[in-house]
């Protein structure tokens, strides 16, 4: 920016030249307003990373053998439990796109934009496969790999990169053509030796061995992650509205988004792999209902997932309460704290598992069986105590001047 000449006396002085009260006001103002804007996207995103927590506790404290959204098997309680945490990936992403568009405010062109997000990308892509797959195995032998939310969100980066360049209502509907329509390749199959392609591409795969001994499971398929990416880019325009205008937008979007859902499910052809059916109470047809496919993220999935965070993200507009700030306080590090939840979780699982078998667990997981009640304790005790650890980063990310601290 500019060093513009002093209009009615000087107030500051940048670089030992002096700037005006106007335009020191000015941009005081303009960084008040970035910062209004981003705190419901701070505190939206910090609920649905506690939540996040709720469902790695699940996993290290009850037998893998269990499918939650299995209706054979679960019980109401269990379901519950996993849809809750549904939210958090779309969530996730969705304001990861939105945090781009709005990083804008701070000067950045396009270009550098669009470098900052190539190297990002590459860096969360390196970061899954490193330090994010220790923190889930606890070790470095590479038997078996998941590729999940980390390596989408590198990626959708990556691409996102190339759609800035491109006016905001184009991505709009590149993101929404992506969300509605990649269901139409569910049926597409490939075998051979392009079906590992395929299935980053597109379709979840638990088996794909490139060496021999070494596996690698294909969680988070890229395409609609990608969508959901571009779509929350284009709502930080939204966000660039005034204060009113922006929640009734928000609002409405929502409204409408959840609305689509239930229109879309209760047609039973499209949007989702699985149709529901009657099952054996009122309570399990409504289970059956809302079972929706996470892997890839079918539309009815990020339907029910978006619409209503959106209605959130209009409330939490200008929230100034103390569990408001708590929220925000989460999110603002996300980064952070997915690494160390996932850390303190696994060495949680680990250290009980030695001390009630007095040896080391299997490769195969340590197959606690605690009670749902077990698990949300676990859940709450973790996230307490990462809180000084959060608010600690915090602190010292925003006192950091270091290019590093843009990538942690």
């Amino acid at each position: 920016m500019p060093v513009q000449r002093p209009l009615s006396g000087l107030s500051e002085q940048v670089n030992g030249r002096p700037r005006s009260d106007l335009a020191c006001a000015s941009e005081r103002c303009s960084f008040r307003a970035v910062k209004d804007r981003t705190l419901s996207v701070d505190v939206l995103r910090g609920l649905v990373m506690i939540l996040m927590a709720l469902d790695h506790a699940r996993d290290f404290f009850t037998s893998f053998e269990i499918d939650p959204t299995d209706l054979k098997t679960t019980t109401v309680a269990l379901f519950v439990t996993r849809f809750v945490t549904h939210y958090c990936a779309p969530v996730f992403i969705f304001l990861a796109g939105t945090s781009v568009y709005l990083s804008r405010a701070s000067g950045k062109t396009t270009i550098e934009l669009a470098q900052l997000l190539v190297k990002r990308g590459l860096w969360m892509i390196v970061l899954e496969l490193t330090v994010v797959r220790f923190c889930w195995l606890f070790n470095v032998d590479y038997q078996q790999t998941f590729l999940q939310v980390i390596w989408a969100i590198g990626w959708s980066m990556i691409v996102l990169a190339g759609l800035v360049f491109l006016p905001v209502r184009i991505v709009t509907v590149i993101g929404g053509l992506i969300v509605v329509g990649h269901n139409a390749l569910d049926a597409i199959h490939v075998k051979g030796r392009l079906a590992p392609i395929w299935s980053i591409v597109h379709e979840k795969n638990w088996t794909w061995e490139p060496i021999a001994g070494h596996k690698v499971g294909i969680l988070y398929p890229l395409v609609p992650w990608i969508g959901v990416m571009a779509l929350g880019y284009a709502c930080g325009e939204w966000m660039k509205r005034p204060g009113p205008a922006r929640q009734r937008l928000l609002l409405r979007a929502g409204l409408i988004t959840t609305t689509a859902f239930f229109a879309v499910r209760a047609l039973n052809l499209y949007g989702d792999p699985h149709r529901w059916s009657a099952e054996k109470n009122a309570a399990f047809t409504v289970l059956s209902f809302f079972n929706v496919e996470k892997y890839p993220p079918s539309l009815a999935y990020l339907l029910i997932t978006l619409g209503p965070a959106l209605v959130f993200l209009s409330v939490f507009d200008g929230a100034r309460s103390g569990l408001a700030k708590l929220f925000a306080l989460y999110g603002r590090v996300p980064l952070f704290y997915y690494v160390a939840h996932l850390f303190v979780l696994n060495g949680v699982a680990y250290l009980l598992y030695l001390a009630q078998h007095n040896k080391l667990p299997p490769a195969s997981g340590y197959e606690h069986r605690w009670s749902l009640a077990g698990v949300y304790a676990i859940w709450l005790a973790v996230v307490v105590a990462l809180y000084p650890l959060c608010r600690f980063f915090g602190e010292r990310k925003a006192r950091g001047r270091s290019w590093v601290w843009s990538y942690l």
